[in-house]
């Protein structure tokens, strides 16, 4: 696979856009994802315009990426985000969400995962990305392991819950 254009298998990505910012306040609000996204409080309006609108601004600078996911269909079903960039060691964190549950177990997020290690490696220049998964997240788990991403290690108690302690775990994906 190289990289022609953003698009992979079922999935395309494309920068924010104003008119996003709705579906980015509903997915942003959402407490059923904020464990995942180290959330603990809303966003507001305000804040994500200003987010959107600064988007265009280069991941060198800001030291991180959103992409929109859109189906075949050019509906946006998700994001992926690259994080504390790295550029001297040429790594990122990595999360991706596809919000829906009805868009979930269809192979949409491998294709992007596939998508962005593919990008990251041909655009960026990228030797590694990261992701860091608590150990209740068995679906996530398993789509890093199938793209490729190797379990490295367990933070313990990493991640204060509601109904106590998780353990945060580290899966790296070496890319060159």
């Amino acid at each position: 696979m190289t990289l022609k254009k953003l698009a992979h298998g079922q999935i395309s990505f494309r920068p924010l856009e104003p008119e996003d910012l709705e579906t980015i306040y509903r997915w942003e609000n959402d407490p059923e994802i904020w464990q995942v996204s180290n959330t603990l409080t809303p966003f507001s309006r305000y804040i994500l315009k200003q987010y959107i609108e600064e988007s265009h601004r280069d991941i060198f600078e800001t030291k991180q990426l959103r992409m929109m996911i859109e189906d075949s269909t050019g509906c946006a079903v998700g994001a992926v985000d690259l994080f504390d960039f790295d550029p001297f060691h040429q790594r990122a964190g990595i999360g991706i969400l596809i919000y829906n549950k009805k868009n979930q177990g269809k192979g949409l997020a491998t294709d992007a995962l596939r998508l962005m290690a593919l990008y990251a490696t041909e655009v960026l220049g990228l030797h590694q990305l990261y992701a860091n998964i608590t150990v209740d997240n068995q679906a996530s788990i398993h789509l890093f392991k199938k793209v490729g991403f190797e379990w490295v290690g367990t933070k313990k108690d990493w991640i204060r819950t509601s109904a106590g302690w998780l353990d945060e775990e580290l899966y790296q994906l070496l890319l060159k």
